[in-house]
């Protein structure tokens, strides 16, 4: 077992922790995180002041989700039994009192093999040194399965010791189905979801297993003498399953699994895991040389993505917070599609797939919600749970106490925007026909439906979209939101796009979807008219988009002196103030340029940029990263950099305290579509991939895998050499650009070509006082 308790070697490829600080266990037990997609268990330490102070590391099973009895309750992510629950006594007496009473203590997470470890020595009665080192892993390689390991060396002295291993919070939250020796199963509440958990623990001395004295419904129980210099070994394997079927069902699952894992042994299950993780590392791992906080950075966010998707539950999509705690209840935002399935996409299309099919699967709830609101088509729910029925909450109670109503789930309606832009993109670089065919021109062709019924025609010969909420959430009931109505427009001839050629390459599957869904060749004709005739608040003269109606007539707020505020500006300002003038929440037509930046001609991108970079606040954590893109992209490295340091610190930055409730996964796949998208410039054709690298200061190299149709390929920019390279090792040949410059790219032959000379930081932001003319 020793082994398996050792991390990786390079320390690069580790995060550590040593000592305690009460103040900052939450935000660690969100940044120690282990998950697989399917479960996710928070970093909490393994030592704990008995019974009555334990704080058990929770586990979040995906798609678990309940909704209380009371009116108005929305549904929440229900967290599972706690399956690491270890007592240790030593002649009756609590081996650490206090999770502080340890003479050390480190935690360490192994992001290389998707584990953490921990170590400790505590001072036991009697003169009796204990020292314990742990191991938990949820198996990347067989989804359902939780391992968890312990090793006692009994330093001297003997000493009766016993091991108690249970199972925290049997029931709670759930009602309680069966509950035996070596099975539970609960349902939620009000949606009837099964959960089992099947487990098996042993404990060997000195190679020696000893049973058990006590068995109880999922715990075991072991006493025992030590003698000085005694290795205990301790592992424990559960099996957890979730299904709407009926409790023998849902048992017979988490059996099978349990048998599965107990046929291969722990040290089996561990080499499939660490086998699986190798896999994904080898799929999407980012190297950057010249820059050790940024490598850190991208490889602490790759781990958190890889652990959050499931490519084999298409039933669920990936929260906020991922699996990693409880904040925002387990919802799904925009995020998902704009800052996630980009990396999916690109290196793991199984996973970006299943995330897509959530959205195919919770269709009809659109349709539903769009109905209820009078309009045609499908308007996804801003917050969705496991039905995609609306679950953002009505009101909230505010810090101040006050209770303030939520406007976001009928009014943040770029989400059917965002989840098509998703769909195109995933068919775009995976040329995935049959997803096409089977769910994604049905989300195309329904969104762009809401969106042609709900911009509405006026005297003017435009089509208005009225009272909405942008990205920026500052500004509520707002009027043709730039970054809403582009987007809009965008769907809708997406959509038309996708007619055409369903109706030219498959027209008996054409014919039987358009019958089906009632769409004929005046409504697609009236789809065109509403895209050409949609305002987008762009002004001819100055090149500006105004984010949305009466937004240049706000009062102007010099954000610089704000500078060094801990707190978002609206509450700096207050509420009304904020909604009053041109403080933004975040990246709202910068978010735009972010994502079609083909919409910006000539110049404007940059004078957008400018425009509008100055007048952000920040106060979003999915900010930051669509700044650094454009900066990026635009050329101004160093701002990028600061960009990219600031989306970084969210998570790993000891002084921060927001992260809690879990990390910020879309921060972190923002990270990836920064340096990719941004510093790589990549941008996705028909026939291939462009390239325009921008490598920000101090980065030597930057290199990376990306899979396009069929294709794996190697990438890497050697900013010394002013070099790019690439290797095509999978599938047939294709087009590489790289700074103007087209490529053939083959298999076997790899391409290695200059890329010019760096790019300049772009000039001064324009100031806030500046206006448009």
């Amino acid at each position: 077992m020793g082994q398996a308790l050792q991390p990786t070697a390079d320390p690069g490829w580790v995060l550590v922790e040593d000592g305690y600080d009460p103040l900052r266990e939450t935000s660690l037990e969100s940044r120690f995180a282990i998950s697989n997609g399917f479960l996710g268990v928070r970093g909490a330490r393994a030592t704990t002041r008995g019974s009555r102070w334990i704080v058990p590391a929770r586990t979040y099973v995906a798609g678990l989700f309940d909704t209380g009895a009371t009116a108005g309750a929305i549904p929440a992510l229900v967290p599972a039994a706690g399956w690491l629950n270890v007592h240790l006594l030593l002649n009756g007496e609590p081996l650490a009192p206090h999770p502080g009473d340890v003479t050390t203590h480190r935690i360490t997470l192994d992001m290389k093999r998707g584990a953490l470890l921990t170590e400790w020595r505590a001072p036991a009665p009697r003169q009796s040194g204990v020292r314990m080192r742990t191991a938990r892993l949820v198996s990347l390689g067989a989804r359902g399965i939780g391992v968890q390991l312990i090793q006692l060396e009994v330093e001297e002295g003997d000493v009766q010791i016993t091991l108690e291993a249970d199972c925290e919070g049997l029931g709670v939250g759930l009602a309680p189905g069966v509950l035996g020796q070596a099975l539970g199963v609960w349902r939620t509440r009000q949606s009837d979801m099964g959960l089992a958990m099947a487990g098996d623990a042993r404990l060997d001395i000195d190679g020696v297993q000893l049973p058990p004295e006590v068995l109880g419904s999922l715990s075991w129980t072991w006493t025992w003498t030590t003698r000085p210099g005694q290795i205990v070994s301790f592992a424990r394997l559960v099996s957890l399953a979730r299904s709407q079927e009926d409790n023998a069902a849902v048992s017979e699952i988490a059996r099978a699994a349990l048998q599965s894992a107990q046929a291969r042994g722990w040290r089996g299950v561990l080499t499939d895991h660490e086998a699986a993780w190798r896999e994904r590392w080898a799929a999407s791992e980012v190297e950057i040389d010249g820059d050790t906080a940024a490598q850190t950075a991208l490889r602490f966010a790759l781990y958190h993505l890889n652990g959050a998707a499931n490519p084999d539950d298409e039933e669920v999509s990936i929260g906020a917070r991922a699996l990693t705690g409880d904040d925002y209840l387990g919802h799904v935002f925009w995020d998902t599609e704009i800052y996630l399935l980009p990396f999916y996409t690109l290196t793991w299309p199984a996973a970006a797939r299943a995330l897509l099919m959530y959205r195919f699967n919770t269709l009809d709830a659109a349709r539903a919600k769009a109905a209820r609101l009078g309009w045609r088509g499908a308007l996804y729910a801003w917050e969705s749970a496991d039905t995609g029925a609306e679950a953002a909450p009505a009101q909230v109670i505010a810090p101040d106490r006050q209770v303030i109503d939520i406007l976001n789930g009928a009014q943040e309606q770029h989400i059917s925007a965002d989840v098509a832009y998703a769909v195109w993109q995933y068919w775009q670089a995976t040329g995935d026909d049959d997803f096409l065919l089977a769910a994604g021109a049905e989300i195309l062709l329904e969104t762009a439906r809401f969106w042609a019924s709900r911009a509405e025609p006026d005297a003017d010969g435009a089509r208005h979209i009225r009272g909405v909420i942008g990205p920026d959430e500052y500004h509520q009931h707002i009027d043709d939101n730039a970054f809403t109505n582009v987007m809009a427009q965008w769907n809708i001839r997406r959509a038309l796009d996708v007619a055409t050629r369903l109706r030219e390459r498959w027209p008996v599957r054409w014919m039987a979807m358009s019958s089906r869904l009632k769409l004929d060749d005046a409504e697609l004709e009236a789809w065109r008219e509403a895209a050409d005739t949609i305002a987008t608040g762009l002004d001819p003269k100055t090149g500006l988009y105004e984010q949305f109606a009466g937004y240049f007539g706000l009062e102007q707020i010099d954000l610089s002196a704000y500078a060094g505020r801990s707190v978002p500006m609206d509450v700096v300002l207050g509420r009304e103030r904020t909604e009053a003038s041109q403080v933004i929440k975040q990246a709202d037509v910068v978010a735009l340029l972010a994502l079609l930046p083909q919409v910006f001609a000539g110049e404007t991108g940059l004078a957008n940029f400018r425009y509008y970079e100055p007048r952000c606040g920040q106060g979003s954590s999915l900010s930051a990263d669509l700044h650094g893109l454009v900066a990026a992209r635009l050329g101004d490295g160093e701002m990028a950099l600061r960009y990219f340091r600031k989306a970084a610190a969210i998570d790993l930055a000891d002084g921060q305290a927001a992260d809690a409730g879990g990390v910020h996964i879309a921060a972190l796949g923002g990270l990836w579509l920064m340096t990719v998208f941004g510093f790589a410039g990549l941008s996705l054709l028909d026939d291939g991939v462009d390239f325009d690298p921008r490598l920000p200061p101090g980065w030597t190299r930057l290199a990376f895998p990306l899979q396009w149709r069929g294709r794996r390929l190697r990438l890497a920019f050697d900013q010394v050499r002013r070099r790019f390279e690439a290797t095509l090792e999978a599938g047939a040949m294709m087009t590489v650009v790289v700074a103007g410059a087209r490529y053939s790219l083959q298999a076997g032959q790899p391409l290695s070509v200059p890329f010019g000379a760096p790019h300049l930081a772009a000039d001064r932001p324009l100031q806030p006082s500046e206006t448009p003319s």
